[in-house]
C-alpha cells in the first residue's frame, strides 16, 4: 500500500473554468487524472484535504465526486473553504461513492494507518486580528484536538496522519503545530496556497512533524507520494 496526497482539485461542477487563474490550469483535471492512473493502484490511499469542487450543493458535486471515485485507490476527503457542498456529515457520506471517505472532527482507519484532521483556518497574527476570524481559528483548534483525540485512542502505536486545507503554520507563525507536536504527529499534509504563495509554503520538518504542501498546481497536477516518517 502507497500514500498519495492532492489538494485543490476545484473541479469544475459549476462549469468554473480554472484557466482564468493561468494557463498552466488548462485541462488540469485530465493531467491530474493521468497522473493518478499512472501511479495508484486499487490498495493504495490518496488524501485529498480540501476543495475538491465548486459546486454549492451536494446533489451538483455528485458528477465531481463520481469521476474522482471511478479512479483507483481509496480516496480520504476533508474539507475545504470553497467545499461550500459539503452538508451535514451523514448526508455527505451516504452520498460518496465506494471506496471514498469523509472526515470531519473524527479519524478514519485504512490498514495501518489513522487519519485525523481538520479545515483549519488563517493563523491570526496579532492582537488586532479580526475577532470573527479569531473565533473560527480557535474553533478548528478545538476540532483538530477533536479528531486527534478521537485518533489517538486506536491508534495502538500505529502513525497518525494529519490532514488540513489552510496551512497549519508559517514560517513566522506556529498556528495549529503545537496541537500537532502534542499528539504525535509526524506527517501532516495541506493544501489551500496557490501561485505566488506556495514560495513561502512551509515544508519538511519542524519540530518533529513533517510538514507536505499538496496544492495541485504546485505540484504540477501531478500525485504526491508521501513518505512517512517514523
Amino acid at each position: 500500500m502507497a500514500l498519495f496526497a492532492i489538494s485543490d482539485l476545484h473541479l469544475p461542477a459549476r462549469k468554473k473554468p480554472m484557466d482564468i487563474f493561468g494557463p498552466h490550469w488548462e485541462n488540469h483535471f485530465a493531467r491530474i487524472a493521468e497522473s493518478w492512473r499512472a501511479l495508484v493502484n486499487e490498495d493504495d490511499i490518496v488524501l485529498l484535504p480540501g476543495d475538491f469542487t465548486w459546486a454549492m450543493h451536494l446533489e451538483e458535486a455528485l458528477e465531481d465526486l463520481q469521476r474522482v471515485g471511478e479512479l483507483p485507490g481509496r480516496k480520504v476527503l476533508l474539507r475545504g473553504n470553497h467545499d461550500y457542498w459539503w452538508s451535514a456529515i451523514g448526508q455527505v457520506r451516504r452520498a460518496l461513492p465506494a471506496g471514498m471517505y469523509a472526515l470531519q472532527n473524527d479519524c478514519i482507519e485504512l490498514d495501518w494507518l489513522v487519519f485525523a484532521g481538520s479545515r483549519g483556518w488563517t493563523i491570526p497574527a496579532d492582537g488586532n486580528a479580526d475577532p470573527s476570524d479569531v473565533h473560527i481559528y480557535n474553533r478548528e483548534r478545538l476540532r483538530l484536538k477533536m479528531s486527534l483525540e478521537a485518533a489517538s485512542r486506536i491508534r495502538d502505536d500505529r502513525p497518525i496522519v494529519a490532514m488540513m486545507h489552510y496551512p497549519p503554520l508559517t514560517n513566522a507563525l506556529e498556528g495549529f503545530s503545537d496541537i500537532l507536536v502534542d499528539y504525535g504527529v509526524r506527517d501532516c499534509v495541506y493544501g489551500h496556497l496557490h501561485g505566488a504563495a506556495l514560495s513561502g509554503a512551509v515544508r519538511g520538518e519542524r519540530n518533529g512533524v513533517y510538514y507536505h504542501q499538496v496544492s495541485c498546481d504546485g505540484l504540477g497536477f501531478e500525485l504526491y507520494r508521501v513518505r512517512l516518517h517514523e
